[in-house]
């Protein structure tokens, strides 16, 4: 039989079990997608959206061009991609999954990226936002702030090495067409770069504000699809015995690093949906600190596959390829584990046992753990209004587009 229809039936049977699953646990599967609801609706889009937005106006303001001449000398020796890629790395960092395979999505469409360039920056621009790390993880789950400098300094020194390891991918297709020479950079090359970008565009302000805003909620539709599927596909998968059964083959896996199997199901979950995998490793009492963070460092470098769902279908609309990414996930995956394992003693342990964090900044000591309790309760209190106006926004601009054609 050839392998196109064993793939066709192999899908097949899996939407029907699927199909079959939701029928036969209708209440357990409305509940998981209330849960993925929720965290759209109250947090993923009140966050995401203003990052989409502003990344679409520089785009097309021509900032992202004068950003690029200026870090062309950086970015390209170090990552072997253009200037615009620390943008993209900047406003990964700041906003979090999925915002850094948009914007290299974008760039790509663009014409400011090859494609070997774009899977090279997509790998090392996605990770999670701090305020995510800090405020939901480290204070929200395990309710210490201290926890959150070791997090941050192994996902992000972590996502760094990834980088400079996948500057060597796609070495022997780069060599058979290399790259455009890149521009000279300095201060005045760059505004005259950004002047020429934005002449090109054309756009008044006006078209261009309504273009990112229409551009970016559909976008988050995408993710809010991806992530109340998946809430509802672990749900799933857990009543009918799937976390059971490849329980065995995850405590083999954390044997072998030395973690114990309490910890099997906080990872297996986390491997679809980074948050309930993190928040189900704050829970398993009955293993050490050390590992706790260990298994939820893994699980927020890998992403989950919801977000890697999201991922792949932002590349779906270019032709930069998903197989790098999937790989680069695990290698930071075992990279963030790794650097947890050696951050640990200098800073958690060391800083904890005495009475001043002298080697820490002041706002993430223990007494400032309110600060990021009260940042992620501003999100969960107002996301959901600006979630409605921002809805209601884009229906406007929808409406208005559509009767303009119709007139025209």
């Amino acid at each position: 039989m050839p392998f196109s229809m064993i793939k066709t039936l192999t899908l097949a049977l899996i939407s029907i079990l699927l199909a079959a699953s939701l029928m036969i646990f209708p209440q357990q599967a409305l509940e998981g997608s209330i849960r993925g609801l929720n965290i759209w609706w109250e947090v993923v889009f009140p966050s995401l959206l203003p990052f989409f937005i502003v990344s679409e106006l520089l785009i097309g303001f021509g900032v992202v061009t004068f950003i690029g001449v200026l870090l062309e000398p950086l970015m390209r020796p170090l990552f072997k991609v253009p200037g615009v890629g620390g943008f993209v790395w900047a406003m990964g960092l700041a906003s979090g999954n999925p915002a850094g395979a948009k914007i290299t999505a974008r760039l790509r469409q663009e014409g400011k990226l090859s494609r070997i360039e774009a899977e090279r920056l997509v790998c090392f621009t996605s990770s999670a936002n701090p305020l995510f790390i800090f405020g939901a993880i480290a204070v929200g789950f395990f309710h210490n702030a201290a926890l959150g400098i070791v997090l941050a300094l192994a996902h992000y020194i972590g996502n760094i090495i990834v980088g400079l390891l996948m500057r060597f991918h796609g070495r022997e297709e780069e060599a058979s067409s290399p790259p455009p020479k890149a521009n000279a950079s300095g201060i005045v090359t760059a505004f005259k770069m950004l002047h020429k970008e934005r002449i090109k565009d054309g756009r008044p302000i006006g078209k261009l504000l309504g273009d990112a805003v229409q551009s970016s909620v559909r976008t988050l539709l995408m993710i809010g699809g991806f992530i109340i599927l998946f809430s509802v596909l672990n749900e799933l998968l857990s009543l009918v015995g799937f976390v059971h059964l490849i329980g065995s083959l995850f405590s083999i896996v954390l044997t072998f690093f030395h973690l114990p199997s309490d910890l099997n199901s906080s990872l297996i979950s986390g491997i679809f949906e980074m948050t309930l995998g993190a928040q189900m490793a704050s829970e398993t009492i009955s293993v050490g600190l050390l590992e706790q963070i260990i298994v939820t460092s893994f699980i927020l470098a890998f992403s989950g596959f919801s977000i890697q769902a999201q991922v792949a279908s932002i590349l779906a609309e270019t032709d930069i390829r998903f197989k790098p990414f999937l790989i680069s996930r695990f290698m930071h995956g075992f990279f963030a584990a790794f650097l947890v394992f050696l951050f640990w003693r200098p800073f958690y342990l060391n800083q904890t046992a005495s009475e001043q964090w002298q080697a820490i900044p002041v706002f993430l000591r223990e007494q400032s753990s309110s600060w990021f309790h009260s940042a992620w309760g501003l999100i969960t209190q107002y996301g959901a209004l600006f979630t409605l106006m921002m809805l209601l926004v884009f229906i406007l601009l929808t409406a208005r587009k559509a009767l303009n054609r119709a007139i025209d």
